[in-house]
């Protein structure tokens, strides 16, 4: 199989290039800056957009400010890249609601800088005081949005619909099998987080290979084992256990922050 997950050299240093921009423009500190889509997941298209998600720290003075400044960064969609970035405070904040889409960018494969050491210090943070149940009720959410929207108007189902239900599903499997860990971002070792049985190995690299030749409109066969895992697997979020120990957790947050901020 082809290796999904490499970035062409030009587009890596035109995303580098932005990244330096926005945060020079912006006045603030890239913590991390990766890739968080259909290339991260390890089922891109080939017209799939370059999907850049930021983790940034602003100057001290500027959480002081009686104006509360923006706690995002945008830039708009040029030549298919899509860069935005979070505020480590606004950040912190998503965490400690159980925010799954956090833990991804820190698990995502494709970085574009290199980490700052505080993103370490975030995943352990969120290893630790991750709730099973609240990422398992928030990829059900996501994965029972995707099944809605599976078939098109003449009863065509596109390939990447699958794969937008097929990985929350995935990562509720995941989770239910080991409720310690959170689940991988992308496919090949999120489906042996998993633990698929071959058949359904073998449809879901068919699948990839099918979505690495066809733009992000492409259609495929209807699949009834896979329609049947991911349907199942949503109806059982709820039997991922909660985290019982949150002791702590917003303490280690703040501290994390405040640690952080005072240095710059």
């Amino acid at each position: 199989m082809q290796d999904t997950l490499a970035i062409a050299p030009d587009v890596r240093a035109d995303i580098e290039a932005r990244l330096a921009s926005a945060a020079s423009e912006d006045g603030v500190r890239l913590l991390m800056a990766v890739e968080s889509g259909s290339r991260a997941w390890g089922f891109p298209s080939p017209d799939s957009d370059y999907d850049v998600r930021t983790l940034y720290v602003r100057p001290r003075r500027d959480y002081l400010a009686l104006k509360p400044v923006r706690d995002v960064v945008e830039r708009p969609i040029v030549d298919d890249i899509d860069l935005n970035g979070c505020d480590i405070r606004k950040a912190l904040g998503l965490m400690l609601k159980h925010n799954a889409v956090l833990s991804e960018w820190l698990e995502s494969p494709i970085r574009y800088i290199v980490d700052d050491p505080v993103v370490e210090q975030l995943a352990d943070l969120a290893s630790r005081h991750f709730s099973p149940r609240g990422y398992a009720l928030h990829y059900a959410s996501l994965g029972r949005s995707s099944v809605d929207r599976w078939l098109g108007p003449n009863g065509e189902i596109a390939v990447k619909r699958y794969f937008y239900a097929l990985r929350p599903a995935l990562s509720v499997r995941a989770l239910r099998l080991d409720p310690s860990r959170r689940p991988p971002m992308s496919m090949v070792p999120l489906m042996q987080a998993a633990d698929l049985d071959g058949v359904l190995v073998d449809q879901v690299d068919e699948l990839i290979a099918q979505k690495a030749k066809t733009n992000e409109a492409g259609n495929t066969i209807r699949l009834p084992d896979i329609e049947r895992l991911v349907i199942g697997e949503l109806e059982r979020a709820g039997e991922v256990p909660e985290r019982t120990d949150k002791a702590n957790f917003a303490d280690e947050a703040e501290a994390l922050f405040l640690e952080l901020v005072e240095k710059e």
